[in-house]
């Protein structure tokens, strides 16, 4: 009981400073490290990704989720020793920044990454495609957030015009 009432200060205690608290069940259709539904972190975060980069020391070992369009599957950020990711296991993906809206420009700050084997699964995504994924911030080097996504699903595809 001790417990359960320590939680729920914790998390008036963060309404009352204005964090975002996500106490979300939902079930994800496509998690990171199985092809099964898993049930989403509970302790995630759920943050603009802007914030998360003007911020990074504040997220920095919390577990964040995060809705955004996507933009590419990239090597950014692979085999830098200070934040190590190999590019043998994992590969990065960019998401677009949320406060462009007349073109696509990359939120190359934040480093965000998968790995080889989930991203596979996916290879069919296009820019503009949203996602939803979530996962630690496990570096600041360079003053960027690092990230590992740890689930990650498609929320809607973008329609393609035909007029090109």
């Amino acid at each position: 009981m001790k417990n359960i009432k320590s939680f729920i200060l914790s998390l008036a205690l963060l309404a009352v400073i204005g964090i975002p608290v996500v106490a979300s069940n939902a079930t994800l259709t496509a998690p990171v490290k199985d092809a099964k539904p898993i049930t989403a972190d509970i302790n995630a975060l759920s943050v603009n990704p802007l914030d998360l980069v003007a911020r990074p020391n504040f997220y920095l070992n919390k577990n964040v989720k995060i809705k955004a369009k996507f933009d590419k599957f990239a090597a950014l950020g692979l085999d830098y020793k200070p934040a190590m990711r190999s590019s043998e296991k994992y590969i990065s993906f960019l998401i677009q920044r949320p406060d462009v809206t007349d073109h696509n420009i990359p939120l190359s700050e934040l480093k965000i990454f998968i790995e080889r084997s989930v991203a596979e699964k996916y290879i069919d995504l296009n820019s503009g495609d949203i996602v939803e994924f979530s996962g630690k911030v496990f570096s600041t080097a360079l003053g960027d957030p690092w990230m590992d996504a740890s689930t990650f699903n498609v929320i809607s595809k973008e329609t393609k015009s035909q007029d090109k």
